[in-house]
């Protein structure tokens, strides 16, 4: 049994295609980037370096990476594969592959890096996906993930205002295509976008907006949030896990020395193939 969500994947290949990416602003790309990739060892990457994009959508993130490596695999199992191909096509070091997590066609032990942001929660089990990359990576790689965080370094409060949301999700979720899309961008208008920007007013005014909903998105575009929300609302399978446990999953599949990075988006981690590592 494959391990992927259907649904799921049906649902991000609707999203990108919706969402290429081509209207977010360089400076917001490159910022958005920088958050992500901000514990990522990039003194350990060469123009020698071949490393692989698990879930690469539109190809977001591999047009930053590109230019850094020798060969980068960018895979996806989504629709979204034929955007990279477009997105990416000034690049003659990219290849693609429309793979789930558990037929990536690398061989084991092969590669020199490995990303996956914002993917690995979308499918039935995390913890195996995690240990899938691990076995495709050298000894020494290092694996970059992203993960749906649980709120763990938040008030009670707030996982209270996320329950009723997620609550919304799941009933958004479950409608056909254009009205998951109608549902999420009226919800980017009528919530996203007000609490960003009061937000971003109350900072001016030297208030503390870290657990203010939605500040995240206090300097981002609209075009950020009107995706987002298609991505928040519109996917049918979710997981979210604490920091301890993204860690123990890390450790489980064979990473070491393991750091996160404390600013968002959580959770935001890397770790290397031990030596040690056992199959599984």
């Amino acid at each position: 049994m494959k391990n992927q969500d259907k649904n799921t994947v049906d649902g991000f290949g609707d999203e990108w295609s919706r969402f290429d990416q081509s209207a977010l602003p360089s400076a917001e790309q490159q910022l958005l980037f920088d958050e992500y990739f901000s514990v990522f060892p990039w003194k350990n990457i060469s123009k020698e370096s071949t490393g692989f994009d698990l879930g690469c959508g539109t190809g977001r993130w591999a047009r930053s990476v590109a230019p850094k490596v020798k060969k980068l695999i960018c895979i996806d199992p989504s629709s979204a594969l034929d955007i990279a191909k477009k997105n990416l096509s000034n690049f003659d070091n990219c290849v693609f592959d429309s793979s789930t997590v558990d037929e990536m066609p690398m061989q084991d032990n092969s590669m020199d890096f490995g990303y996956s942001l914002g993917v690995l929660h979308h499918v039935p089990d995390t913890a195996l996906g995690i240990k899938q990359c691990v076995k495709k990576l050298k000894i020494g790689a290092p694996l970059l993930l992203y993960l749906y965080y649980r709120f763990d370094n938040r008030p009670w409060w707030f996982r209270l205002i996320w329950s009723v949301t997620d609550l919304l999700r799941r009933v958004v979720s479950k409608m056909p295509y254009k009205l998951r899309y109608v549902s999420s961008q009226i919800i980017s208008i009528i919530v996203y976008f007000p609490l960003a920007r009061f937000a971003l007013f109350l900072e001016k005014l030297n208030f503390n907006v870290s657990n203010f909903p939605l500040s995240s998105y206090r300097n981002l575009s609209f075009y950020t949030m009107r995706t987002d929300a298609l991505d928040r609302f519109g996917t049918r399978l979710e997981q979210r896990f604490t920091r301890k446990e993204i860690k123990n999953m890390m450790r489980n599949a064979g990473l070491e020395n393991i750091e996160f990075s404390n600013s968002k988006p959580f959770w935001v981690a890397v770790g290397y193939k031990s030596s040690k590592i056992k199959d599984f």
